[in-house]
């Protein structure tokens, strides 16, 4: 409704991860860098973590459009929450291959003949899970077994896992050790800086048809800044509500008191969006414990030790 209001064609701050939308920084690009080097060289496994809403998805579908323009065949699998054989049977799916029966045996046999196909055409096949962190270790440890699918000298399947931090404590688990030993390339995604998150919302603006006008001004996207902690989900949440604020208003810039109001709405005065850090497991903890033991028994050995 305020798009007219401040001459945009759409709405800058929508939170679909829409990949016109993706604002370039350092980090951003040694992803994306990564994640396609990773794919090109044949790499098997590459694990992309991040913060919640710090623009993983919205990077998974500006490379999802980069393997689409190259004709590389993909499936993306965003529904994580799935049983093993839920996940083959999307993976299939996606990936548009026919296979008549419902045994792993013969899905599995299905997709090495279809992935050596693809091999031999020159092509490489990628498989791209979001929302990792919420998959099983039964899922994960069969996503691992995929990487057997190979040739003398190459991965047939490349595999990219996107999730949050989490991701990284549950594949410390000695369970899945062996899935954590064939990652071979890790990105993250990062908060932004101050001076991104002014780049990111005159970036987002721009894409939207805006014409350069200033509508948050200096000290309005430091406060923005300030409350979202630089997550652009955060950002979007703020200049969405600041321009509808400031429109109702009948102001064309968006004043600092504005965003203010909009943080204690939404009680961000009062919560980080940035979680805080997850308790260790019990499998480290018994670890650190035995350690001390085992450096108290030595220290008392040394005491009780004759001269």
């Amino acid at each position: 409704m305020y798009k007219k209001f401040f001459g945009l064609r759409e709405n800058p701050f929508n939170v679909s991860p829409d990949p016109r939308y993706l604002f370039n920084t350092r980090h951003t690009e040694e992803a994306l860098s990564c994640l396609t080097y990773g794919i090109q060289n044949r790499r098997g496994f590459v694990l992309l973590t991040g913060e919640v809403g710090t623009g993983k998805t919205t990077l998974v579908n500006k490379l999802l459009e980069w393997l689409h323009r190259q004709g590389l065949p993909t499936a993306f699998i965003f529904n994580s929450r799935l049983s093993v054989a839920q996940f083959f049977d999307f993976m299939m799916a996606d990936f548009g291959i026919p296979c008549e029966s419902r045994l792993k045996s013969q899905v599995l046999l299905r997709l090495n003949q279809w992935l050596l196909e693809r091999y031999r055409a020159g092509e490489t096949a990628v498989l791209i899970v979001d929302e990792a962190q919420n998959l099983s270790p039964q899922v994960l440890e069969e996503i691992r077994l995929l990487t057997n699918l190979e040739t003398y000298t190459e991965k047939l399947l490349q595999i990219i896992l996107s999730g949050q931090p989490e991701l990284d404590i549950k594949l410390r688990q000695p369970e899945l050790r062996q899935l954590r030993q064939r990652i071979t390339l890790r990105c993250k995604t990062y908060p932004l800086t101050l001076e991104e998150t002014s780049g990111y919302i005159a970036a987002r603006l721009r894409v939207a048809g805006g014409d350069g006008q200033t509508i948050f001004l200096p000290e309005t996207v430091a406060v923005i800044h300030k409350y979202s902690r630089g997550i652009p989900r955060v950002i979007n949440l703020l200049c969405e509500h600041a321009l509808i604020s400031a429109f109702v208003d009948q102001q064309k810039t968006v004043p600092p008191e504005t965003v203010e109001a909009v943080a204690q709405e939404f009680e961000l005065h009062e919560v980080s969006p940035v979680a805080a850090p997850a308790p260790a497991s019990v499998a480290d903890e018994n670890a650190r414990l035995t350690e001390a033991i085992q450096n108290l028994a030595t220290l008392m050995d040394r005491l009780h030790r004759p001269e």
